[in-house]
């Protein structure tokens, strides 16, 4: 196949992925799209929901669909940051200390209930997540490409739950929520049973060349000035709000541009329009925002984490659209 054919090619693959991960978790479009757009736009994921509403079975989706090698680790309390990361162990016979790689070491990590763990073995992933990297014992092992982490998290008033701080919060480029199934898809989840054995049964629809291909062609996507100002206002407005304990960091900005440049490629579009920012942006900015203690209407989400989808609805609203 020529070079001229392989974007119509990397296209209709994601159209796939799309579909194939929309027959396992059913009556959520929105979120699959969303997560679809935050491993193309090189982001992690924070899938949080109350326990049973599918938030692992989707992890495994996107490692199934995506054709990527992956590790699911299960965060407990007892988790240690070795146990993630890898150690050094000493070789008798060459009398030197060998590294031995942890699950880290993969393209997709699969971080099961991850504020179940503690705050230090938490912390182990903020230099994988950002640097894509990982020092022990003053040395740094190279990540391979592309690293996605996909962590799931319980609502925090749960038992045995470690809240994130923000340093770690603001390393998710995205964080969704799936919520309960309507009655006409929990009907079909009664009737058919699990969906894992439905993972098992999906071919990868991409694999590691198609993925990094789909990853360049995002970040080609263009974005015009208009709505680079736009972009801006939205994450200035969160700064200016004496309700807000923090407003958006410019990471925070650059991820919105990220996400909406995947949203777009994903409608089939090579430019950036002012409702792809829209779209993703509840899901960029929302866990990176809190209210600031006894304000009225400091409200808290269904899932328990710091309520910024209202936030977010009201730069909507507020901040005037670009033409």
């Amino acid at each position: 196949m020529n070079a001229a054919a392989a974007p119509d090619r990397d296209a209709s693959a994601l159209k796939g992925a799309l579909e194939a991960l929309e027959t396992v978790v059913l009556g959520k479009p929105r979120q699959v799209r969303l997560c679809l757009a935050c491993l193309l736009a090189r982001g992690h994921l924070l899938i949080e929901d109350v326990p049973g509403v599918g938030k692992t079975t989707l992890a495994h989706a996107l490692a199934q669909v995506l054709g990527l090698a992956w590790q699911r680790v299960q965060f407990t309390s007892d988790l240690l940051p070795a146990d993630i990361l890898g150690v050094s162990v000493f070789d008798r016979a060459s009398q030197q200390f060998n590294f031995r790689q942890g699950p880290v070491f993969t393209q997709l990590l699969l971080a099961d209930e991850v504020n179940r763990a503690s705050p230090r073995t938490q912390s182990a992933l903020l230099e994988a997540m950002e640097e894509r990297q990982v020092s022990v014992d003053g040395t740094s092992h190279r990540l391979p490409e592309p690293f996605f982490v996909v962590a799931t998290q319980n609502p925090h008033e749960q038992l045995g739950t470690f809240p994130l701080p923000e340093s770690q919060l603001d390393r998710f480029l995205m964080r969704v929520t799936l919520g309960y199934p309507d009655a006409v898809h929990e009907r079909e989840l009664l009737r058919n049973g699990d969906r894992r054995d439905l993972i098992a049964r999906i071919s990868p629809v991409l694999d590691t060349a198609a993925v990094i291909r789909a990853q360049h062609m995002v970040r080609a996507t263009h974005v015009a000035e208009p709505l680079l100002d736009y972009a801006q206002t939205l994450v200035a407005r969160t700064r200016d709000r004496a309700d807000l304990r923090l407003g958006l960091s410019p990471r925070a900005g650059q991820g919105l541009i990220r996400g909406a440049q995947a949203w777009a490629r994903l409608a089939g579009r090579s430019k950036v329009l002012p409702e792809d920012v829209q779209a993703v942006l509840p899901a960029v900015i929302a866990h990176r925002l809190e209210r600031r203690e006894g304000i009225e209407g400091a409200s808290r989400d269904s899932s328990g984490a710091a309520a910024g989808l209202d936030v977010a609805q009201e730069l909507i609203r507020t901040v005037p659209v670009p033409v």
